[in-house]
């Protein structure tokens, strides 16, 4: 009697166990899906990647702007300050404009350069007074060995002669003083006009002021002849030199030009 109850004990004792090792197999290991990932905002560049359609050409991006045009002051930025008046003057025919120090003429000339590979459009156009006269010339050369092609160069009255580069097309000279004429460099195929001032009241730090002669330089913007301007009403004429190009070999030349007090006319009074 013992024994049967002890087998029947036995049996539901199996039976149990072999149950409860059957649900916690359940609990332990039942089939998990994967955890779904949080939602995150696509970014511009993934939403154009999503809406590209296979063989779609990308959209040209614009690169660059207008090239400005420089004026360069002398020194220490006192006396020329007519680069500022001639620049908002240029400024209204719509052109963007610079005005620095001539000390900066190599960084311009750098930022031009890449400018100008970068796709930037429209004309390089450089003006200086005495030093930034000097640094204007610089700077066409400078740039004719980056291989950029500099449309116009106005020097108001510099401290020395310096030879127009081949990559420049056109050069108008504004001077008072023999040594600051200009001259023809090798390749240069280009206009050069030294124009002489002869006007008793315009001197070296008043020439890059003169209305007439800012007028002068606006008329050359679009590429035409210069034309000189008339005398003021009422005034007696000024005897200005009408603008002429120089060619190479020429025997002519201008009047000499008055050289500064205390000069020995192979330098400036100052910049």
């Amino acid at each position: 009697m013992r024994t049967s109850r002890f087998l029947v004990a036995a049996a539901l004792g199996v039976a149990l166990l072999s149950g409860g090792a059957a649900s916690a197999q359940n609990i332990v290991a039942p089939e998990r899906k994967p955890a779904a990932k949080p939602a995150v905002a696509a970014t511009p560049a993934a939403q154009k990647t999503a809406a590209a359609v296979p063989g779609d050409k990308p959209v040209a991006q614009h690169r660059g702007g207008r090239i400005p045009v420089y004026l360069l002051r002398g020194l220490m930025n006192i006396f020329s300050l007519g680069m500022d008046d001639l620049g908002e003057k240029i400024r209204r025919r719509g052109y963007p404009v610079v005005v620095s120090n001539h000390t900066e003429w190599q960084t311009i000339a750098d930022d031009i350069a890449a400018k100008y590979k970068a796709g930037w459009s429209g004309p390089i156009i450089l003006i200086g007074h005495s030093y930034g006269a000097d640094a204007v010339m610089l700077m066409g050369e400078y740039l004719g060995k980056k291989n950029v092609p500099v449309d116009l160069i106005v020097p108001f009255d510099g401290t020395a002669s310096y030879a127009a580069s081949a990559n420049v097309r056109r050069v108008l000279n504004i001077y008072q003083r023999e040594y600051a004429k200009q001259t023809r460099g090798p390749g240069f195929h280009g206009e050069l006009i030294n124009y002489y001032v002869s006007d008793p009241d315009i001197g070296h730090t008043s020439i890059d002021k003169a209305p007439r002669l800012h007028n002068m330089v606006l008329s050359r913007l679009g590429g035409g002849a210069p034309k000189p301007a008339a005398a003021p009403a009422g005034a007696a004429p000024t005897g200005a030199a009408a603008p002429a190009v120089t060619p190479a070999g020429a025997s002519s030349a201008p009047a000499p030009a008055p050289k500064p007090s205390g000069a020995a006319g192979t330098t400036a009074p100052h910049g």
